[in-house]
């Protein structure tokens, strides 16, 4: 009884094993039929990467700001606090 429970178990592991396999298999060769880059696509792509970062460094840097003097950190950090305290009641 354990014996056959146990060779049940086995061919069902070796089963699924193989069926899993195939379809791993049957994956690569899919993607072995894409397409590849040509030698021009290739080019341009890098073409429009530069372009894009060129323009990128062209335009002016909104996200950088003067560092804050020391008073408006603290008029700032003050308000923030008033803001919390307010919130809470």
């Amino acid at each position: 009884m354990l014996r056959t429970a146990l060779a049940v178990v086995l061919a069902l592991s070796a089963a699924l094993a193989t069926l899993d396999g195939a379809a791993q298999s049957g994956k690569r060769q899919d993607g072995g039929r894409e397409r590849q880059m040509s030698q021009e696509e290739r080019q341009r792509m890098r073409d429009d990467v530069r372009d894009a970062y060129r323009q990128r460094q062209d335009r002016p840097q909104k996200a950088r700001q003067q560092q804050m003097s020391p008073e408006e950190r603290g008029r700032l950090r003050r308000d923030i606090e008033d803001a919390n305290k307010n919130l809470k009641r």
